[in-house]
């Protein structure tokens, strides 16, 4: 007889979530092993005595670390997601029939709790992963990602200097109903004037017209302009920058900047930065925050690796200063001297091939980077009858050689990696940082930031960092260590190698049959 089932809706309804969620669950293991009580008193002093209860702040954060954990960017869908998972339901302490916090409410919750409790919990998450011995602390690797902004390059607006804003911002506000998001505008009057120097207006006005030259006649966009943070700003996110990558669209990002550790690949550190903001400007922040955190957890950083973007002399000075062996590839607009010229360490001076001194004279710092460098000038009556004259300053009076300011930190650090031990580090570094970024921006939500500010952004990616982290925390298991065993030799060894000798003297047989009999001899002495 065939079977025809019914649906029928209880109203009373006996079930256990508990039951039905196996041990072997990730979020009901999770559950077991994160205590997230600590929160209470923390975010006591953020929430009224009175009035209707918020939403407990255990559950906001386990709500984003689910978020982030199922790679999911949206509060709507996040909400959504949860309703429908059993372990989820057992995770985050709620019943069946029990409504989920509204989506709003997450949005909210997160604008008021500060940046500091974020950085704490990503901190306890952390420290989990230093008790089960997951961090070693001495070498870290340091990378950065350019993450999407939830704003869009439609949204750009002119900066205008600063003495005709006022009456741009009334025209604009006038030319259509359209244009009345500038009434919205978040950014602050210092975002919105115009900063940049006449030659970088210059430059960005010959960049525009060279590009118009390169189009094609048909092109759709022959009458469109490059677009410069020096230039524009959007006022949905005044925060977000233009990101420029060859090969890629212009877009707003924000900078992710990480921390990982190489023992098990396990994130120390992460923060956001704006998407136009140099790789080695942000180093020093960086390092500050990550050894305060490391020491915390009662560990300290040795040896730091990064790639050439974080190169700079105040970076490996500062490096040393604090004890720490960096292994960071020289940029390649570095040049630690001219050809031919030897540098006298003892008298700080340059002898050039003549065997004239080239001595030191002042320090400049350039405009532009304020980059530090030691120049050195020979001397008229050095260079007035010189035979090498006419190739060495043509039609100059004197040798002019500009240096680095930290030319020996340089010469330290290449020494470094030229050795094989920078050689090793290299790999390290290659293999370390890479996954992890890819592993972040592709399955942990990464791809786009949700939502407005940097320091939203930050929040965003401690607990994107805190995910991974737990992640690989519960995937861990601790190697047992095994004990040594020493290979006795067999006794006919002697008797092999004889046999082995003894064939490579037969000289009459041809080197290809030699080789045949050499692998008989082995196959037979090793099967």
């Amino acid at each position: 007889m065939q079977g025809r089932k019914t649906f029928e809706d209880e109203r009373e309804l006996r079930f256990s979530l508990s039951a039905h969620v196996p041990e072997c669950n990730f979020y009901r293991q999770l559950k077991q092993r994160l205590d997230f009580s600590f929160l209470y008193e923390l975010t006591a002093p953020f929430y009224g005595r009175c009035g209707q209860q918020s939403i407990d702040p255990v559950v906001f954060f386990k709500l984003c670390l689910v978020g982030y954990l199922e790679n999911i960017i949206s509060d709507r869908k996040l909400i959504e997601h949860c309703s429908l998972r059993l372990d989820l339901l057992y995770f985050l302490d709620y019943q069946l029939d029990e409504p989920l916090p509204w989506h709003s409410t997450l949005s909210r919750t997160r604008q008021l709790l500060p940046a500091a409790l974020f950085e704490e919990v990503f901190t306890r998450v952390l420290s989990l992963c230093v008790e089960a011995g997951m961090v070693s602390g001495h070498t870290q690797v340091v990378d950065s990602a350019l993450i999407k902004a939830n704003a869009s390059m439609d949204s750009l607006e002119l900066k205008v200097p600063q003495q005709e804003l006022a009456d741009h911002l009334e025209r604009v506000r006038a030319m259509s109903p359209a244009d009345r998001r500038a009434m919205r505008n978040k950014a602050s009057q210092q975002q919105r004037t115009l900063t940049a120097s006449r030659d970088e207006l210059q430059e960005i006005k010959a960049r525009n017209k060279k590009w118009g030259k390169d189009q094609h006649p048909g092109a759709s966009n022959k009458d469109s302009r490059f677009t410069s943070n020096k230039t524009h700003y959007s006022p949905v996110d005044p925060d977000a920058r233009i990101a420029v990558k060859p090969g890629k669209a212009r877009k707003l990002c924000y900078l992710l900047q990480l921390a990982v550790d190489t023992g098990s690949h396990v994130i120390t550190h992460a923060q956001a930065d704006h998407a136009d903001r140099k790789d080695s400007l942000c180093l020093p922040t960086l390092l500050g925050s990550l050894t305060s955190r490391l020491q915390l957890l009662s560990l300290s950083c040795s040896t730091l690796l990064a790639d050439a973007g974080y190169s700079s002399g105040e970076n490996y000075a500062l490096l040393e200063q604090q004890g720490v062996t960096a292994f960071i590839p020289p940029h390649g607009t570095y040049k630690g001297g001219p050809a031919g010229f030897t540098y006298e360490r003892e008298g700080d001076y340059w002898r050039c091939p003549q065997n004239k001194k080239v001595t030191f004279r002042n320090v400049l710092v350039e405009k532009k980077n304020n980059n530090k460098k030691r120049t050195y000038y020979t001397t008229r009556k050095d260079c007035r009858d010189c035979p090498i004259k006419e190739s060495c300053i043509g039609q100059l009076h004197v040798k002019k050689i500009e240096v680095t300011f930290y030319r020996e930190e340089y010469e330290r650090t290449i020494a470094r990696l030229q050795s094989r031990w920078g050689r090793r580090m290299k790999r390290v570094r290659q293999a370390t940082v890479e996954p992890v970024l890819g592993t972040l921006l592709n399955f942990l939500g990464m791809r786009k930031i949700n939502t407005r500010g940097l320091v939203m952004a930050h929040k965003g990616m401690l607990l994107a960092a805190a995910a991974y982290n737990l992640q690989k925390l519960m995937r861990y298991t601790q190697k047992r260590s095994q004990a040594a065993v020493m290979a006795l030799p067999r006794p006919e060894l002697h008797g092999f190698f004889k046999l082995l000798i003894e064939a490579w003297k037969w000289k009459c047989v041809k080197r290809e049959l030699r080789k045949e009999i050499t692998l008989v001899l082995c196959n037979s002495y090793c099967g």
